[in-house]
């Protein structure tokens, strides 16, 4: 009989598909380069920006058409689910997801949200009617910081979670399948 610290292991679960880890790799790809490695306002790093908003809408359209848990109605942060899964975290349980659990899916969209607007104010920087604006500059900095401080609070998250749910999701957006233990 499995004691109660170590219950038996659940069989893994396939939840990423390819489209969604090559989605997500390549855009964390697009953002540590355009932060770390390519030069503000050099065509690489406008190309890595418009890049990652590609990806984003290309991943807003999976979010309709794709696998089960890539469809944002599996996930779909509303109100109902977002107190549901707070109540249940303040009562020291935890809720099972296979997707994204509704705190994660708010994170998810408010990343995608954040790529989109530094796509669309790095775009903006080049059009002659905001040219040289530094309101505008000033913006795609905050945007890009705030990106850079939500994707650690993500990570940190998923590490945090994935302890709490024991499951590895870092590996599981490598290979697509959670593993419980």
């Amino acid at each position: 009989m499995p004691s109660l610290d170590h219950p038996t292991p659940r069989p893994p679960v396939r939840v990423w598909d390819p489209f969604v880890r090559l989605f997500h790799w390549s855009l964390v790809t697009c953002v540590l380069l355009n932060q770390f490695v390519l030069e503000e306002g050099e065509t690489p790093h406008e190309i890595a920006g418009y890049i990652a908003s590609g990806l984003v809408a290309a991943r807003v359209v999976w979010g309709f058409v794709g696998s089960r848990h890539a469809r944002f109605a599996d996930f779909f942060p509303t109100p109902a689910r977002l107190i549901a899964h707070g109540r249940a975290l303040l009562a020291g349980e935890q809720p099972h997801h296979v997707g994204h659990n509704p705190f994660g899916a708010v994170m998810m969209l408010a990343l995608m949200a954040l790529v989109l607007a530094l796509g669309l104010t790095g775009w903006m920087q080049g059009l002659d009617a905001y040219w040289g604006e530094e309101w505008l500059q000033d913006l795609h900095e905050l945007l890009a910081n705030g990106l850079l401080a939500a994707a650690g609070l993500h990570a940190a998250a998923a590490i945090v979670m994935g302890r709490l749910e024991r499951t590895r999701l870092v590996r599981a957006m490598v290979t697509g399948e959670k593993r419980y233990y």
